[in-house]
Formats: structure tokens, C-alpha cells, sequence
């Protein structure tokens, strides 16, 4: 199926861009709070976290290539065209392939927790092969066969992505973004629907002991938080991605609507906010992490406006036994709750 001739140039308002880009920095930010709160406290890198780092480092690499896109607005190929192009494919795929990597990740350790010890450091491995190798070999032979270039914003927002003037652009749209974000529309509701058919499970095996219990099993109170927020990971992935899903139907039909300005919006705003949910979800939405990062600010605020000559005073830590026994009370820590 071959894309119709080239319509006109969907055309970027200044306040469509002026939303899109500051979710590229929303979202550039979201990836950045992740990453710093994986390098500030050691105790909470559990492996589920492990893999939102790299998720986080791909939409961070994706926010800023996105930010240069649009805030070009590419009217031509040019040669910073292609390595904008090239930079937001690769980094857009692997967060595809990372997004997917930690749902798959929490089907193992959660359904499959019968499995040995070694599981999650092989499971890490391919993880790396995959989510890292696949989208670099899809990048560069796109770079080699020069299919990267003006895409007339018609499936982007004013960055570049395949040049709209190559024959065979629908097989490069499909393998460098559209086929993988197709792909977790299926992966991600199947395997959150098998987690949480594996909680309610065990919520109902532990009902049978409710009458003889003194109180609420603290089980039952993690995993409905759990339960919960599983439920938003795929309908945000889904809401946020679809814009863009829809637009590439649209063109491959010829539509005009493909230009519609609120259209265009909500594709910016989903391709490049993907960090900034994340962030929400995982840490701003995550008691622990959201406790820390409320003394540590409380924290920089008394030091600045303290003028003892003994120096700023430290927020106290908290002690390993309130958040620590939290996690150490569940085998595996989901990066949601």
C-alpha cells in the first residue's frame, strides 16, 4: 500500500508549538527526576526501577530530539533534519521496547515467581539486547538507505522523521516507530490484564482467612495500591500514543483531518510527554519516593535560609526500619506503588 502524493504542509501555529514544546520539557524533566532519584537513594534500585532508568534515559534522549524538531519546525531535509530524525527514532523505539520490557519484567517476577534466582539478570540482559540493539540496527540501516528526512508533518509535529518522498515510506514508518507502538497497544493490556488476574487470586486465597485475622493483612493494602495503578499503565501508554496512531492512518488514507489542529496537538503532546507520565506515575504517584523527595526540598529550604555559621543543618533520613521493612516485605517491588 503506497502513501498518497504529498498533501501540503500541515502548517504548526505558534501556540501548537509553544504546548508541544513545553511538554518536551515536561517530560524532559519527568525522565530527569527519575534518573536522580535513582542515583540519590541506592536502597530503593530494586530491578523494576533498574528498568525505568533506561526506560527514563530513552524518553530523555526522545524529549530533547523532539524539542529540537519542533522548535525548528523543518520545512526541508537538512542534514540536522536527519540527525533529529534519527536521534527521536532511536530513542522513541527503545522506549517502545523499554516500556514493554517492564511490564514483561513484572509478569515474570509477579506470575512466574517460581522461577530461579538468575531469572531477572538474564531477563536484564536481553532486556539490553533488545530494547538497545533492535532500535539501532533499524536506525542506522534507515540512516544507510537515506529513508530519515522531511515528513511534511504529516506524521510529526514539526520534527523529522521518514522522508515523505520515499517509495516505500510506509514499511519504514511501520519499522521504525509504528509497527512496535502497535505492538505494546496488544502487549501491555495482555500482560497487565494477567497481573492483575494473579493479584485478585491471591486476594481472593487470603479472603478465605479474613475471619480469623486481627486486622487487614498489610498484603491487601499494597496490592490494591498496586492493583490500581497497573490499570493506568497501559490506558495512559494507550491515550497518550494513539494521536499519533490515528494521524498515520489518516495520511496512509489521503484524509485532510490529518491537519486538524487539535489532532496535531494531542499527537505532540503524546509523542514527547511519555517521561513526564512516567515520572507521575512512578515517583510523584510512589509514597516512598514522594516522602523523600518532600524532606529533601524541605531540606534545601531551612539550609538557604539559615544563617548559622555551623553550616546548613541536614533533613533527617529515614530510618531503614519504616521504608525499608516496606520493601523488604514484598519479594517484588513494583515501580507503581
Amino acid at each position: 500500500m503506497q502513501v498518497p502524493e504529498a498533501a501540503p504542509r500541515t502548517e504548526l501555529f505558534p501556540s501548537e508549538r509553544a504546548v508541544v514544546l513545553l511538554s518536551c520539557v515536561l517530560s524532559f524533566l519527568g525522565s530527569g527526576l527519575l534518573v536522580a532519584t535513582h542515583a540519590l537513594w541506592p536502597e530503593l534500585r530494586s530491578r523494576a526501577r533498574q528498568l525505568l532508568l533506561y526506560l527514563s534515559l530513552a524518553d530523555l534522549l526522545s524529549a530533547a530530539s523532539y524539542f529540537y524538531g519542533v522548535f525548528r519546525d523543518f520545512d526541508r531535509s537538512s542534514w540536522d533534519c536527519r540527525l533529529q530524525g534519527a536521534l527521536s527514532t532511536f530513542a522513541n523505539t527503545s522506549s517502545f521496547f523499554w516500556t514493554v520490557a517492564v511490564a514483561f519484567y513484572l509478569y515474570v517476577t509477579i506470575v512466574r515467581s517460581g522461577l530461579g534466582p538468575g531469572t531477572g539478570s538474564r531477563l536484564l540482559y536481553c532486556f539490553h539486547v533488545v530494547s538497545w540493539g533492535v532500535p539501532l540496527v533499524i536506525t542506522v540501516a534507515a540512516v544507510s538507505l537515506k529513508k530519515i528526512g522531511y515528513d511534511a508533518s504529516d506524521v510529526s509535529v514539526g520534527w523529522c522523521w521518514i522522508d515523505i518522498e520515499a517509495e516505500d515510506r510506509v514499511l519504514w514508518m511501520l519499522l521504525t516507530g509504528k509497527l512496535w507502538e502497535i505492538l505494546a497497544y496488544i502487549l501491555l493490556p495482555l500482560l497487565y490484564i494477567l497481573i492483575k488476574k494473579h493479584i485478585h487470586g491471591a486476594h481472593a486465597a487470603l479472603s478465605e482467612y479474613r475471619p480469623i485475622l486481627a486486622g487487614p493483612h498489610p498484603f491487601q493494602s499494597r496490592t490494591s495500591i498496586a492493583d490500581k495503578k497497573l490499570i493506568l499503565i497501559p490506558i495512559i501508554f494507550i491515550c497518550l500514543r494513539i494521536w499519533s496512531t490515528v494521524r498515520f492512518i489518516l495520511t496512509l488514507c489521503g484524509s485532510p483531518a490529518v491537519q486538524t489542529p487539535v489532532l496535531v496537538v494531542l499527537h505532540g503532546i503524546g509523542n514527547t510527554f511519555q517521561g513526564g507520565a512516567n515520572c507521575i506515575m512512578f515517583v510523584l504517584f510512589t509514597r516512598v519516593i514522594r516522602t523523600r523527595l518532600f524532606s529533601l526540598c524541605c531540606c534545601r529550604l531551612r539550609s538557604s535560609s539559615s544563617d548559622s555559621p555551623d553550616g546548613p543543618s541536614h533533613a533527617p533520613v529515614p530510618t531503614r526500619t519504616g521504608e525499608s521493612q516496606e520493601s523488604s516485605r514484598t519479594p517484588v517491588e513494583l515501580p507503581s506503588t
